[in-house]
């Protein structure tokens, strides 16, 4: 009996790390990642747009947002500065009250990238009732 449970306990200790390895996910490849700078300012007057909030989303191949986008907000100089962004297309999405909202696609192919975003006025409300 203490030969059949020597015997036991040495077979799982043989195959317990063996189901380890086995279970263990291939390791992805390097991906290349970027820090982006983005300077947010007023296009009328090239001052900067603070507190405003930027939206990074990072696109598929068929333009769709891939994930829940990376928020951040612009400092008193109107800088906000993301790191880790990987290589490929993004959305970057600008929000700030007082000014109409910028959205553009761009490509990150480079592992510093600078951006100057300009914040336009709304436009004035078109109706056929004046």
């Amino acid at each position: 009996m203490n030969i059949q449970r020597l015997t036991l306990v040495c077979v799982l200790c043989l195959l317990l790390p063996a189901a380890a390895i086995a279970g263990k996910k291939p390791s992805e490849p390097d991906q290349k990642t970027a820090s982006v700078n983005m300077t947010v300012i007023r296009n009328s007057s090239g001052k900067p747009v603070k507190n405003a909030e930027v939206v990074i989303h990072l696109i598929d191949n068929h333009g769709k947002a891939k994930q829940e986008g990376l928020e951040l907000k612009t400092h008193d100089d109107g800088k906000a500065e993301a790191t880790g962004i990987p290589y490929g297309k993004v959305r970057i999405q600008v929000i700030a009250p007082g000014f109409r909202t910028y959205g553009e696609d761009f490509s990150i192919d480079q592992p510093n990238l600078e951006f100057t975003i300009k914040l336009q006025k709304p436009a004035e409300q078109l109706s056929i009732y004046k």
